[in-house]
């Protein structure tokens, strides 16, 4: 398999995955801005759409969009257990987390990375997307993770957008839980793997 990543991007969350998976596979560097492999190759001959994450697999197949990528990989472990099993409850719930984190954390991020928004844009843009922030917080009050004491393919994906608060002057600080939590997955050998291949930590 390879896993098409940008440094720091939300393709941190497959990538991670991948890790907590054991499974053999190779990362390429795609970054957001040139659109250019090392080797020169045009990376939109590659996804049309230019962003990642994108994972090929071994048989030339692609997958995009990172929430359906971490599953797809949670089920070739089961034993790992990355994922409770289709069509349980608790599958659906880690499915509503990573919609939520997709649609309102994700994207919420969006338009601050964006030099052109407005300023009136980007404080109502903030204080959306706080107000998300302070849900999930309270969601992780006594709990580990998402879903509760089992780490799961959401919690790369929280980690990975919530740590691009400094990077746009978004303070999230104040949230305790998120703190917590973002301490305890960051110690994850497989957390710190996916970091020091994209170069964000040494």
């Amino acid at each position: 398999m390879k896993l098409y990543y940008s440094p720091g991007a939300c393709s941190l969350s497959p990538h991670i995955t991948l890790h907590e998976s054991g499974l053999k596979f190779e990362h390429v560097l795609a970054p957001t801005k040139t659109h250019q492999l090392e080797d020169g190759t045009d990376y939109y001959t590659i996804n049309p759409l230019g962003y990642v994450p994108l994972l090929e697999l071994d048989d030339g197949t692609r997958l995009t969009e990172g929430p359906a990528i971490v599953q797809y990989i949670a089920d070739q472990v089961p034993d790992k257990k990355l994922a409770p099993p289709n069509g349980t409850v608790a599958r659906a719930q880690l499915q509503s987390w990573l919609n939520f984190i997709g649609t309102e954390v994700h994207k919420g991020f969006s338009p601050l990375f964006n030099p052109a928004t407005p300023d009136a844009v980007k404080t109502s843009t903030i204080e959306r997307l706080m107000s998300r922030l302070k849900w999930v917080d309270g969601q992780l009050a006594g709990k580990k993770y998402l879903m509760g004491d089992a780490y799961s393919v959401a919690d790369p994906y929280l980690f990975t957008v919530t740590g691009w608060a400094p990077r746009v002057g978004v303070d999230i600080s104040g949230f305790a839980n998120i703190a917590a939590f973002r301490e305890r997955v960051a110690a994850r050998p497989a957390v710190q793997a996916a970091m020091k291949e994209e170069g964000l930590i040494k």
